[in-house]
This record gives structure tokens, C-alpha cells and sequence, in this order.
């Protein structure tokens, strides 16, 4: 499976490519805004995890999110990409968006590890995300602790915070 990839940092010129898959993956109400999307990329494309498939050539998914030294997740991560800091202990993940067409094939589970493997090698602490009741044991099977719910309202939903010690 994971030879049918390149995992890679995603380039500039993907970013509206990202804004497509993401409008795929989450619903209108918790997807990023492209404004959002396009800042995050902008400022921290480091932080953003491409899985490339080698035989078309097209993002197959990705995972994204920012450095700070903050612990607990907060909405305002979600709109504001000036809370990036470089060299933050923690990484606080926005999206895990997988394409329908390359789901269960454990696509996500191999970008997390290759995300969490980078960022372990790159000085980093934890991994902090938020997500729905229903991906809480697909979250649990990567290795993340469920915190409880969060502090996060993000798209009207109530929202697990799990974590993810490097």
C-alpha cells in the first residue's frame, strides 16, 4: 500500500487542489475555508503531509496542521494561521481528508505515520485533534489517547480531543 504513494510536504501550486479535496472530505459547516486553507499553506506548507499516487499522479490525501507551544486545542487554530510557531512543541491537526476512492485501504493510518515519524524526527512533542464520537476508535487504533471533549464548537458539533504523545 504504502508503496503506491510518495509522501511528500505539499507545493504551492497544490493548494487549490487541497481546497478541492477538502470540500470533498468534510461537509460545508467544518470544512476550511479557502481563505483558511490558502493561509495555512502559505505559512507552514511544511506542515502539510501530501499522499501522492504514483500511478495518476494526484493527491490522494493529505494531513494538515500548525506548530505552537500551546497544549489544548482551540477553534481560533482553525482561522488563524499567524498562531503558527515554527518551532512549537505541538502540533494541532486541522484535517485528515482521504479521497472516497482511496478510503479503507489504511491510507490514513500510513499518512499519520509518516506525519507523526516526521515531526517525532523534527523535535516535536504531541500531535492534539479534534474529531467527531464516530472516528474516536479509528483514532484510538493510530495510537491517540482520547482527552474527552474539547473545548471546540467548530461547525456547531461537539468534538473529542485526542492526543498523540512523539
Amino acid at each position: 500500500m504504502k508503496n503506491n504513494f510518495e509522501f511528500r510536504s505539499i507545493r504551492l501550486d497544490e493548494t487549490d487542489e487541497a481546497i478541492r479535496i477538502e470540500s470533498i472530505c468534510f461537509p460545508p459547516h467544518e470544512a476550511c475555508k479557502p481563505e483558511a486553507m490558502r493561509a495555512r499553506i502559505k505559512a507552514a506548507p511544511d506542515l502539510f503531509l501530501v499522499a501522492v499516487d504514483k500511478e495518476s499522479g494526484r493527491i490522494a490525501g493529505f494531513l494538515n496542521g500548525l506548530s505552537t507551544d500551546e497544549e489544548r486545542f482551540r477553534d481560533e487554530f482553525f482561522t488563524d494561521a499567524g498562531l503558527y510557531n515554527p518551532d512549537g512543541a505541538n502540533v494541532m491537526i486541522f484535517g485528515l481528508d482521504v479521497l472516497p476512492e482511496y478510503r479503507r485501504q489504511g491510507l490514513a493510518t500510513e499518512l499519520v505515520k509518516n506525519y507523526s515519524g516526521r515531526e517525532r524526527a523534527n523535535g516535536r512533542k504531541r500531535l492534539v485533534l479534534t474529531c467527531l464520537d464516530a472516528k474516536v476508535p479509528m483514532y484510538l487504533k493510530m495510537g491517540f489517547e482520547d482527552l474527552g471533549m474539547a473545548d471546540s464548537s467548530w461547525g456547531g458539533e461537539e468534538w473529542h480531543e485526542m492526543s498523540l504523545r512523539l
